[in-house]
């Protein structure tokens, strides 16, 4: 198995290793919800709170509740501004639904688990390339800045994300 690539002979792996594969995966997780547990999402049944089979269902497997009456817009994030004064901005295009003032856009699936809600709704004339395009900013400020900013280092937003309304 080592000269194969399968296990390593490093001593240090050796040592993570030396209690067996299944205390290691705990010891990562345990470690992991030490230190950044608020980076940490699970999908759980709003009914009765079961965790969901995927990050994206909206059934659950347990109880049978669905909960896809919730998700009343998707959202295209294209990019995130903030100008000084003023709400967090996350601009993009609506694909499909329709987006109100005060309901909540579902920021979990892109690594924050928040769901703050849409506090302003307006249009963003924006420039790439020479070429001009109005997108939509929808504007939230309960995030903090570490959040913000680790919004704003995506590159590319590649999933929708869901607007909710609960």
């Amino acid at each position: 198995m080592i000269d194969r690539g399968w296990i390593s002979s490093d001593p240090e792996i050796t040592n993570l290793l030396e209690n067996g594969y299944e205390i290691f995966e705990q010891n990562i997780v345990t470690r992991i919800m030490t230190e950044t547990p608020e980076k940490v999402f699970f999908n759980n049944c709003p009914k009765c709170n079961k965790l969901a089979r995927t990050p994206y269902a909206k059934q659950c497997r347990y109880c049978g509740y669905s909960w896809h009456h919730l998700v009343v817009a998707e959202f295209k994030i294209k990019s995130v501004l903030q100008i000084t004064g003023r709400k967090f901005f996350l601009l993009g295009e609506m694909i499909k639904g329709e987006i109100k003032e005060g309901q909540q856009i579902d920021l979990t699936l892109l690594g924050i688990n928040k769901k703050p809600k849409i506090e302003a709704i307006e249009f963003a004339l924006t420039r790439k390339n020479g070429e001009a395009r109005e997108d939509i900013g929808l504007g939230i400020s309960t995030l903090t800045e570490e959040e913000k900013l680790y919004l704003k280092n995506i590159d590319s937003f590649t999933k929708p994300v869901n607007i909710i309304c609960e």
